[in-house]
């Protein structure tokens, strides 16, 4: 039920005429992690807040101003706002940590990107004038947020949504199915690359003992 709710609040978004430009924006979420496992933020030490991460791209032929883009999650509570600038086809990746570190400085609850385990969603608004307009949303299930799976879009930015199960192989029947990529922060998504994470050497003991 609140998957459907969620669509059907942006696909109304986008058929208001003031929210006609904000809808047309080539910025789109392409890339969710909700169940972190291991250190993605590269800080050296895991943390299940911080290493929860989204990952927006541009698929516009211009570069894109990101001032007045704001990320939430399913209860629209701001938890990043976007600033600087994107050049066509590329993506900039938000942690939980810099989401965290954005809500202090800015007087906000911290809980980071507050992602739930159990189906939550990510919804990225665009402040537009006097309205705050939502641009796009993806609701994900619990089979989506499992350590270490993510879901993108395949290819960026355009594609239906695809599980990547590569660090934590799916064999269930619930849509998106199992495609045996990994996840991809700051790559191209699909099975044609694999992200490099650098460890500490006390860190790879610990894992393997």
């Amino acid at each position: 039920m609140r998957l459907a709710m969620l669509l059907t609040l942006l696909a109304l978004a986008c058929q208001l005429p003031a929210a006609a430009s904000a809808c047309a924006s080539p910025l789109r979420l392409n890339e969710i992690l909700a169940g972190p496992a291991r250190d993605w933020d590269g800080s050296g030490a895991f943390s299940s807040r911080d290493d929860e991460w989204v990952e927006v791209v541009n698929t516009g032929p211009g570069t894109l101003d990101l001032a007045g883009h704001i990320l939430t999650d399913g209860d629209s509570i701001p938890r990043f706002a976007l600033s600087g600038t994107l050049g066509p086809g590329e993506r900039l990746l938000v942690t939980g940590r810099m989401a965290y570190d954005w809500e202090r400085a800015n007087g906000q609850p911290a809980f980071g990107l507050s992602l739930g385990n159990s189906g939550d969603a990510v919804l990225l608004w665009e402040v537009a004038g006097a309205d705050t307009v939502l641009v796009d949303a993806y609701a994900y299930r619990s089979h989506e947020a499992a350590a270490d799976r993510s879901v993108a879009r395949v290819p960026d930015g355009t594609g239906a949504w695809a599980l990547m199960d590569g660090l934590n192989p799916y064999a269930g029947s619930t849509p998106p199915l199992a495609t045996g990529c990994s996840p991809t922060p700051g790559a191209a998504n699909g099975c044609g690359s694999t992200p490099v994470r650098h460890e500490r050497w006390g860190a790879l003991k610990r894992r393997y003992r």
